[in-house]
């Protein structure tokens, strides 16, 4: 009776075996693109994108990709704005510097006295005006400037750590103290959100206080001295006034002079510091600024600031100097008394200036502003050349190391605690 149902049996566990083994067969055999399915194709897709991730993650954008993008979606009007530094007349954002950041697009603000009464109220000023100028559309930050040389040219000085003049310092005859001068400057403006100083004086004089003295190589030394320490605290210096207020006795707040030396002179003497700077130092960390003192040697008719021989031919292309030109005030008697403001910004921009200083009212501000404009649109003056500064203007921003904002609590207890 057993060995019946063992035949059963092992005839059930058989067909079992068959079976399975026809099944596992089929599934093999059949296409792989049948069990292909939409997983797989959302694999490849994200592959390009995580690539391309990553690719921008470790090559981010140079700095002239970064300044083409932002010039590429500026205006005209945009790029005028960004070539003017400007002053106001109160303590606190007012509708005139309002207007000039956010109407008119100003790249930079210079303060004097009449905006600075403690540490704490200027940072806190150039706080705002930081913040006016983050709220505009391309939130481009501001040269925030100030005129902070030592001895007689000192703003705030009540409140400030004291800083000797370039005469004492020239006469101490030691470069160790230059450093410590403008190191000592450097830190108090940094703490009040300042990032240019318009400083130091390479003019060549025995008897003007705000100048190192008489000797082209002290200057060039002392100037160099300067302008490191004023880098070291994230300031950039501007040499002043090129090629050289020394040989005048004219203040030029007040009127015109003219300086009758020949080109050898000026190149062995005035000139020298300057050129020693151009070419000892990166050119992005000075500015120069240009004087409104005639050179009949290279210029005739034209006051330096306005003059394109002296700017583009001795400044840009036999001196080889690459960063920014500014020029001084354009408020100054020296050429205001001459020329209306808006042809005064037409031929300084003509001439080569890339930031023009008009460091009192709106009134002259806007007609300087005006007449740039009105002289692109009617073909006097080209965008390119207005891109040419702009270019320059935008390449610095970039690559400083500009504050948005400080602690008007650290300016505070960091000002004038040298006292």
């Amino acid at each position: 009776m057993k060995k019946p149902i063992f035949r059963v049996l092992y005839a059930v566990i058989a067909v079992v075996l068959i079976t399975g083994a026809v099944w596992a067969y089929q599934s093999m055999s059949k296409p792989a693109s049948s069990v292909v399915k939409a997983p797989a194709t959302e694999k490849i897709s994200t592959k390009p994108i995580k690539a391309s991730a990553e690719k921008s993650k470790s090559q981010p954008k140079s700095t002239d990709q970064q300044v083409q993008e932002l010039m590429s979606n500026m205006t005209l009007q945009e790029k005028i704005g960004q070539m003017m530094v400007v002053g106001f007349q109160t303590e606190e954002v007012d509708e005139h510097i309002k207007t000039m950041i956010s109407t008119y697009h100003a790249g930079g603000v210079i303060l004097f006295d009449r905006n600075m009464k403690t540490p704490k109220q200027v940072a806190t000023l150039t706080n705002s005006l930081q913040g006016l100028a983050q709220e505009t559309k391309n939130q481009i930050p501001l040269m925030m400037g100030v005129d902070q040389e030592g001895g007689d040219i000192v703003r705030m000085k009540d409140q400030v750590s004291p800083i000797p003049s370039q005469q004492e310092l020239g006469q101490k005859n030691d470069k160790d103290l230059v450093y410590q001068a403008a190191n000592s400057n450097g830190k108090e403006l940094a703490a009040m959100g300042f990032n240019v100083d318009f400083a130091p004086v390479l003019d060549l004089s025995d008897t003007d206080t705000r100048s190192f003295g008489a000797d082209p190589e002290k200057a060039a030394e002392f100037g160099e001295a300067a302008v490191s320490a004023l880098n070291a605290n994230g300031l950039t210096a501007a040499l002043k006034h090129f090629p050289g207020n020394g040989r005048s006795n004219i203040d030029p707040h007040l009127e015109t002079s003219s300086v009758k030396a020949d080109k050898l002179d000026l190149e062995n003497g005035d000139i020298y510091p300057f050129k020693q700077m151009i070419t000892n130092v990166d050119n992005n960390n000075f500015f120069v600024m240009v004087t409104h003192i005639k050179y009949p040697a290279y210029d005739k008719e034209n006051p330096a600031s306005i003059s394109p021989i002296i700017i583009q031919e001795l400044l840009r292309k036999q001196l080889g100097y690459k960063g920014l030109v500014v020029t001084d005030d354009l408020e100054m008697g020296a050429v205001s008394k001459y020329f209306t403001y808006e042809e005064l910004g037409v031929r300084a921009v003509e001439a080569g200036a890339d930031v023009l200083l008009v460091c009192h009212t709106l009134d002259s501000q806007e007609k300087m502003y005006n007449g740039i404009l009105q002289a692109v649109k009617e073909g006097k003056i080209s965008e390119k050349r207005i891109d040419e500064s702009v270019k320059r203007i935008l390449t610095h921003k970039l690559t400083s190391d500009i504050q948005l904002h400080v602690d008007p609590e650290t300016a505070k207890n960091t000002v004038g605690k040298n006292k």
